[in-house]
């Protein structure tokens, strides 16, 4: 029987005694509580309506874009955890500020039960070493005018973290080896020009690994590569994870490549959770009108395969004037009258599989 999350949540959600400013020491000597890297709990990000100089003169209200509003989620300590959704539905937003390259607006956020709000300079700066992010495009997220050599081995030169040239060599050229570049010594003095685009994401990747972080955040990165590359960067992310422990928020609006490489799976629409569980319970046993959508628009290889393909009619809303009631109800095949005016909860359906949907509350 379904539960509202509400009421089968908040009881078993960790209780963090951490009181005061964060210092870096703290990060440092954190450990993970109960396997959970990552506690995100009601996390707002607005971004304010920017308006022509006279509205503005004779207008009092602020409009904002509510790119992220109010999500509540954990991220398990070795995962994969997906998020996934259409172009503007909040999902980059999410990863960024949880690296802090976005500011929160509201909710709170916690790394090892430390809460990020209270982090000191240099808890952020010890903080930024253990988590990472990889952009979508490698074309333009390296420096063109730096070699590879350069681009990897920075993050080790501005943190302090090598005493000598040999020790940076050596660690560069691990990072490059366990990337897929090899051998790696042939790639030190390249530049990026000299490179195709599934190695330029290498390099990415390497420059990302080569300070053993515990969390990164992979932006669509493979959305810009070829698909014959795809598998090949997909694949090596899935070994370090293995190797190296890496945890990784992976971003796509491909719920196909979600279901490939992920342990876990949040489904997200204009700025909401609105689906989240284990990938095979999401995939085979989607419960929200929005995940069952894109589920089904999933290329499958048999061209025999009876399959209904549900199709959403009209736009995403617009972020700043988003609808009363189910933000979802105005493409919903299956709305009610009262989609439109009440928002669904978070309703509990066994295990770690939660929706917000009116149709499983009733």
């Amino acid at each position: 029987m379904a539960e509202n999350m509400s009421t089968s949540t908040v009881a078993d959600a960790p209780v963090y005694t951490h009181e005061g400013e964060v210092s870096r020491e703290d990060v440092r000597n954190a450990k993970t509580e109960g396997g959970t890297l990552f506690d995100i709990r009601g996390l707002e990000v607005f971004f304010p309506v920017r308006q022509g100089f006279f509205k503005a003169m004779v207008s009092t209200e602020r409009r904002w874009v509510r790119a992220v509003d109010g999500i509540t989620f954990q991220i398990k300590s070795g995962e994969i955890l997906a998020l996934v959704g259409e172009s503007g539905c909040g999902k980059t937003t999410t990863g960024r500020t949880i690296l802090g390259l976005e500011a929160a607006t509201g909710g709170e956020m916690y790394f090892k039960g430390l809460p990020l709000s209270q982090f000191t300079s240099g808890a952020i700066r010890e903080y930024r070493k253990n988590a990472q992010i990889i952009f979508q495009d490698p074309y333009n997220s390296i420096n063109p005018k730096q070699t590879i050599f350069d681009i990897v081995a920075e993050p080790l030169v501005v943190n302090g973290l090598v005493t000598s040239e040999r020790e940076k060599e050596e660690t560069v050229v691990k990072a490059l080896h366990e990337a897929g570049l090899r051998p790696a010594r042939d790639y030190l003095y390249r530049y990026p020009h000299e490179l195709s685009g599934g190695q330029r994401q290498r390099v990415c990747i390497a420059g990302a690994t080569v300070l053993a972080p515990d969390m990164i955040v992979a932006d669509e990165p493979v959305a810009s590569l070829d698909v014959s590359i795809r598998n090949d960067i997909l694949k090596l992310m899935v070994e370090q994870k293995d190797k190296l422990g890496v945890t990784y928020l992976f971003i796509t609006h491909d719920l196909s490549l979600a279901w490939v490489i992920s342990d876990r799976i949040a489904v997200m629409y204009l700025g909401k959770i609105v689906e989240i569980g284990e990938t095979e319970e999401v995939v085979k046993n989607p419960q929200h009108p929005y995940t069952k959508a894109l589920i089904s628009v999933i290329p499958v290889p048999d061209p025999t395969a009876n399959r209904e393909h549900v199709i959403l009619k009209g736009e995403t809303p617009n972020p700043a004037n988003i609808p009363s009631g189910c933000r979802f109800h105005p493409r919903c095949p299956v709305r009610m009258d009262k989609c439109s005016e009440i928002e669904p909860g978070d309703t509990h359906l066994g295990g770690t599989h939660y929706a917000s949907c009116l149709l499983l509350e009733s």
